[in-house]
């Protein structure tokens, strides 16, 4: 499923002393099965975009296109749009509040008039995707999970809906390292097992390093950057300008650059780093 954004603007508060102009004249393609990393600082128009990518919110101008519908238009089911996006928010244990973890996840796919059986299912396989053992935890209530657990079945209650595209919030906002870690890598899992398109909002820049195939850079309501990740932390100095800079592993990449170490231009993750630094030292021991 594909994303196509077109002169996109969203004014809050207009015509009052508090308008506020959050995304202005955005133009932007996201392609059927890309893992796109979106990036900005606090207030650069990172959630107002997303929040328009299934119909959560009404552009003050501009065209949002989901394969091929215009929902912006008066007349489209936007229930019918939010099946198929999904939409994980900041903290999303909070919305949990059904009695037990199977019903919380169980509850989108019953509002789509599904079967016990097919519901039976999704619930299943949204379990098994974020790692919760289903006999373990399908009678528990969600408010005995821990932080991170929490979190998975809140996720998981997003993918029981099988959306084609699947935004996320800072998944990991308030994690532990181990939980987030564990969030992170079932979220890649995902994108490559059921080629689903994923559209991942973070701060960290090592999170995206490691999991992305494209970069949008947000600021002041625009897009700053857009491209592959290699290509866009090539920009340091401007990302840096707009108060982001690179992943910490990249500044030691150039250090070592600048004393003339070779070391190509477009390796950029930790472990394609640490093996070609150790085929160079290979290389100087030969």
């Amino acid at each position: 499923m594909s994303i196509s954004i077109k002169n996109l603007t969203y004014i809050y508060d207009q015509g009052s002393p508090f308008e506020t102009m959050a995304l202005e004249d955005v133009n932007l393609e996201i392609e059927k099965g890309e893992f796109v990393g979106l990036i900005g600082h606090t207030g650069s128009g990172k959630s107002t975009l997303i929040q328009h990518m299934n119909g959560l919110i009404k552009p003050t101008m501009g065209q949002i296109i989901v394969n091929g519908f215009n929902i912006t238009e008066d007349k489209v089911k936007l229930s019918e749009i939010r099946k198929k996006v999904g939409l994980v928010f900041q903290y999303p244990e909070y919305q949990l509040f059904e009695e037990t973890v199977y019903k919380d996840i169980a509850f989108g796919p019953t509002n789509l008039g599904l079967d016990k059986e097919e519901i039976d299912i999704r619930v299943r396989n949204a379990m098994d995707i974020v790692s919760l053992d289903f006999e373990e935890y399908k009678e528990k209530s969600p408010f005995e999970l821990s932080g991170g657990q929490k979190r998975r079945a809140a996720i998981a209650g997003v993918l029981a809906m099988e959306p084609e595209v699947l935004i996320l919030d800072e998944p990991t906002a308030g994690l532990d390292p181990r939980g987030r870690d564990e969030i992170l890598s079932q979220i890649k899992r995902l994108h490559d097992e059921k080629k689903i398109t994923v559209i991942l909002v973070s701060h960290s820049m090592e999170d995206i390093a490691k999991l992305v195939d494209r970069i949008i850079v947000m600021h002041n309501g625009k897009i700053e950057l857009t491209g592959p990740k290699e290509e866009v932390f090539k920009h340091s100095k401007r990302l840096e300008e707009i108060g982001l800079g690179l992943p910490q592993i990249l500044y030691l990449v150039n250090a070592l650059r600048a004393k003339g170490i070779p070391i190509d231009e477009n390796v950029i993750a930790f472990d394609a780093i640490k093996s070609e630094i150790l085929k160079l030292v290979g290389g100087k021991h030969a």
